[in-house]
């Protein structure tokens, strides 16, 4: 809730004229408390991973074809029933645990200091929080999901997310109850140590959730624009760390490599990587040589 009753009220106090951007922001959360605010992530997670893992997996049930060169695991397929368990799973934890979750943590909230009023935070500032957040997120769970691989972490609690050995989106947050709470610590440890407006920490939910489930989707699409981002594992280095599964210590990145790329834990993934490659150029090698000997006899014919 703002301090202003009116938008010349806010005006006077900031010492200048609202953006169009205040301005919306003021209609829409002058009079709104801020818990409300802050209670908006329940709609914003619900939608997006209901909403953004559909594409793909719409695709992959009713049109395989068309995006089954860039499956990452080609001898897997899912049926529609294991879609819809997954979601309906995804949707409980949300129920029992998440919501719950955000209804108590709200004074925490306020407490580090996340603001609601004007003005608003510039481009720049945005920007640049997110990339903390990203960053002290990543390095966090990269530290919980190697300890998450030990014998008794694997066994008691994430042995769960394991169960798709080929992901897809709708799993990115399907998971044990105690790892949904333990991975909330690094997702709230970035806006605690650099705390910005309501539309930052909305923005950081929203991405975060569609960076999992991108991480997730179990295809490697080469016009992806996250090909542009530097260090970005993707799918592709996410989807090895599940076919390897079980007490794998490889690839436990959420978002980046570089923890995997400074602690050694890269190395399968990098080996095999360089295998494949060195296989497919063997094998166009041989197609080329073919062609070659194709042609050679086609002239003596």
């Amino acid at each position: 809730m703002l301090p202003y009753r009116s938008l010349i009220e806010a005006e006077v106090a900031l010492g200048r004229n609202l953006t169009y951007a205040e301005n919306l922001w003021f209609r829409y959360s002058a009079s709104m408390p801020d818990y409300l605010l802050y209670y908006h992530n329940f709609v914003f997670l619900f939608l997006i991973f209901t909403l953004a893992p559909l594409p793909i997996a719409v695709t992959e049930i009713f049109r395989p074809s068309i995006i089954a060169p860039f499956k990452l695991q080609p001898k897997i397929n899912l049926p529609p029933s294991s879609f819809l368990r997954c979601y309906k799973d995804v949707l409980t934890a949300f129920c029992l645990v998440v919501v719950p979750l955000q209804l108590i943590s709200y004074p925490s909230v306020k407490f580090v200091g996340i603001r609601t009023s004007l003005p608003l935070p510039s481009a720049w500032e945005i920007v640049a929080q997110l990339l903390v957040y990203f960053l002290v997120e990543d390095y966090g769970n990269y530290w919980i999901h190697r300890a998450m691989h030990s014998k008794w972490g694997y066994e008691k609690i994430h042995h769960v997310h394991h169960e798709f050995i080929a992901p897809i989106g709708f799993a990115a947050p399907y998971a044990h109850w105690a790892e949904v709470l333990v991975l909330g610590i690094p997702s709230f440890l970035g806006p605690a140590l650099a705390p910005g407006h309501m539309i930052t920490f909305w923005l950081w939910i929203a991405l975060r959730q569609c960076e999992a489930i991108d991480t997730h989707n179990g295809y490697d699409f080469p016009f992806s624009p996250t090909k542009l981002i530097p260090f970005y594992g993707g799918a592709e280095h996410h989807d090895y760390h599940h076919y390897v599964g079980g007490l794998s210590q490889s690839n436990f990145a959420s978002v980046f490599t570089y923890c995997d790329y400074i602690y050694g834990t890269d190395k399968g993934y990098r080996f095999q990587k360089a295998h494949l490659q060195k296989l497919r150029e063997q094998w166009a090698a041989a197609q080329h040589k073919g062609m070659e000997a194709a042609n050679h006899e086609g002239k003596f014919d």
